[in-house]
């Protein structure tokens, strides 16, 4: 058996930053080369980032992709000594076809991975299998590979596979188990959603025993626009048990020693029984010399719960939108409701309190008790506050626009209190450059129970877009008990989490007013978004036709404002926006069949 040290980059790169993320490989390498490390994975398109959407198709960036893996490779040699570290790095490639072809992407660009070696790059591979599901449009974007590299460090047979060609069960694991190879590396770029750790491992568990190898997973970390990465990094032995595990929502440069058995095979490119060419290189044909003391013993790092894995997960999200985007500093509105209220202790945690500004917006309905719910979450936190009432405006409004014809009354009326609320966001943003944050959450953006540019969804960020509310007040307990648990100030009022939520834009207005509780409403709206059900199916879990009829028109309606709402957080299997894509005009809609005796 041969020892081999791994060193798994848990990085964040940026999408499109191919300097910036050049330098985390290249710092990771230095780390990794100092704790001994024979071999540097890094995730899944490390050097532009991911998803890199249609950059995928402009060929300026696919050369400049190509020119910095040529020069990442050159550096780690020349200027850093490090030329015999074999690093495993995700890049953006592109075949070699000098003509296109009919069905292919322009350019015929490639998801690739390539092994860093003396300053050159040993081989080159591209993904096999391109999700085209979910989030995932791969099919758009890439020509898919059909070569499985097989690289030999310290005589080990390494076999490399990128992210979706570990969940297909045909294709590379069925090359990696015929190849022989002692060691399966994946190198992933794989959106976190919540229970998806179980379903990774799992999966590793499985294709470990099939392949009959080690199994070694990198994932990226970060946020990108409405995705979130959670690392969660494993390795997995060939019978299927957890060796080790990284943290989540972290970056680190992960480091375990493996005992892998050693390769006679011969360096020889074969072909798959399924068609893959199997292509072989040697980085090191002999076993390389005992990584230095002390041993790098395999951990497992503790798993969050599930409220704090969601609530980590939304931080994350928000700190990289701004950061990523240039921002400083962010706003919103506080009423004092739970909903602005979780918002303000995610972006307060995100950004911290000194960089989050928030806005009391009173109107004529507004209950005292909101007001001071909103100031005592400032005090609790520590956030920036001001009150700006919106009565004097909304009267200016209503008064000249009666002067020319048209009174505003009802809902109008509500609509425009709400309206108001978010010019004032904006105009504040403008003149400080705050990134405004909209405060509404999935149940409300699902049947349309929210004001077009209102303050709830203005803005350029919506950290619990995919929120729903029941899942809101858990949130909410759970970060004022986590607090409690630090010896902290609980940041969020217990009265925000306790009374019953209203939009204040009428005398005694309630949201039970026009919407059923929102437990019925989530369980309905579970079933009709995450899982695609129709409504003979929601009625037979046991709700009542005529609601569940109602809640899924409200749904199909509000598909216009969905469109119009700024980027958010997905932690739902199925979010709005780049899962779920609807027509706005359509006029389908779900209805039950009606039976009788004849």
């Amino acid at each position: 058996m041969a020892q081999l040290r791994i060193a798994l980059a848990q990085i964040n790169p940026t999408v499109g930053d191919l300097a910036g993320n050049t330098a985390l490989v290249l710092e990771s390498a230095r780390a990794a080369s100092a704790a001994g490390a024979h071999l540097l994975a890094a995730p899944e398109q490390a050097l532009t980032g991911y998803p890199i959407e249609d950059l995928a198709l402009r060929a300026s960036f696919v050369q400049a992709s190509q020119a910095a893996l040529e020069d990442l490779a050159r550096r780690l040699a020349d200027e850093e000594g490090l030329g015999e570290l074999v690093v495993v790095v995700g890049y953006l490639d592109a075949t070699s076809e000098s003509l296109p072809r009919s069905g292919r992407p322009s350019g015929s660009p490639q998801n690739a991975a390539a092994v860093l070696h003396q300053g050159s790059v040993l081989i080159r591979s591209a993904k096999h299998h391109l999700p085209n599901y979910g989030v995932f449009d791969e099919y758009r974007y890439f020509v898919p590979g059909d070569v499985l590299p097989v690289v030999r460090v310290g005589g080990v047979d390494t076999a490399i596979a990128i992210c979706e060609d570990l969940w297909q069960d045909r294709g590379t694991p069925a090359a990696a188990a015929e190849s022989g190879a002692g060691l399966l590396l994946s190198i992933n770029a794989s959106p976190y959603e919540l229970a998806k750790d179980d379903e990774r491992y799992e999966l590793l568990r499985d294709r470990a025993i099939e392949v009959g190898c080690t199994v070694v997973y990198v994932n990226q970390v970060g946020g990108q626009d409405e995705l979130v990465f959670d690392g969660d990094s494993l390795v997995v032995a060939a019978d299927g048990a957890l060796i080790a595990r990284a943290g989540k929502f972290v970056e680190e440069l992960f480091v375990v020693d493996l005992e892998l058995p050693e390769s006679d095979l011969p360096v020889e490119e074969t072909i798959a029984s399924n068609g893959m060419t199997i292509r072989r290189v040697v980085a090191s044909a002999e076993p390389l010399p005992a990584p230095p003391a002390p041993r790098a013993e395999p951990v497992i790092e503790e798993q969050p719960g599930e409220l704090e894995e969601i609530y980590r997960a939304l931080v994350l999200g928000l700190r990289d939108y701004v950061r990523k985007n240039g921002f400083q500093t962010v706003l919103l509105g506080l009423s004092g409701g739970i909903d602005s209220a979780l918002v303000a202790a995610i972006a307060a945690d995100a950004v911290g309190a000194e960089n989050t500004y928030a806005v009391s917006m009173p109107s004529l309905y507004s209950s005292e008790h909101s007001k001071s719910d909103a100031e005592d979450l400032a005090q609790r936190t520590g956030l920036h506050f001001e009150t700006v009432p919106v009565a004097p405006m909304v009267d200016a409004y209503l008064k000249t626009i009666a002067d020319h014809g048209t009174a505003i009354t009802g809902v109008a009326d509500e609509n425009l209190q709400a309206r108001v609320r978010g010019t004032i966001l904006m105009a504040l943003s403008n003149q400080r450059g705050h990134l405004v944050l909209a405060t509404g959450n999935k149940s409300e953006l699902s049947v349309g129970y929210s004001t077009l540019y209102d303050a709830g969804s203005i803005g350029g960020f919506s950290p619990i877009k995919d929120v729903p509310k029941t899942l809101v007040w858990e949130l909410a307990r759970w970060r004022n008990a986590a607090a409690e648990q630090r010896g902290q100030t609980p940041p969020i009022p217990v009265n925000s989490i306790d009374k019953e939520p209203s939009a204040e834009l009428r005398p005694d207005q309630k949201d039970s007013d026009s919407l059923p509780d929102y437990a019925l409403l989530d369980g309905i709206l579970d079933l009709y978004v995450k899982d695609d059900k129709g409504l003979a199916e929601i009625v037979a879990a046991g709700y009542d036709p005529a609601l569940a009829e109602r809640v899924l028109r409200l749904t199909d309606r509000a598909e216009y404002k969905r469109r119009q709402y700024p980027p958010g957080t997905k932690i739902s299997p199925k979010a709005f926006g780049r899962d779920r894509r609807l027509p706005i005009t359509n006029r389908y809609t779900e209805k039950l069949e009606k039976t009788g005796e004849s």
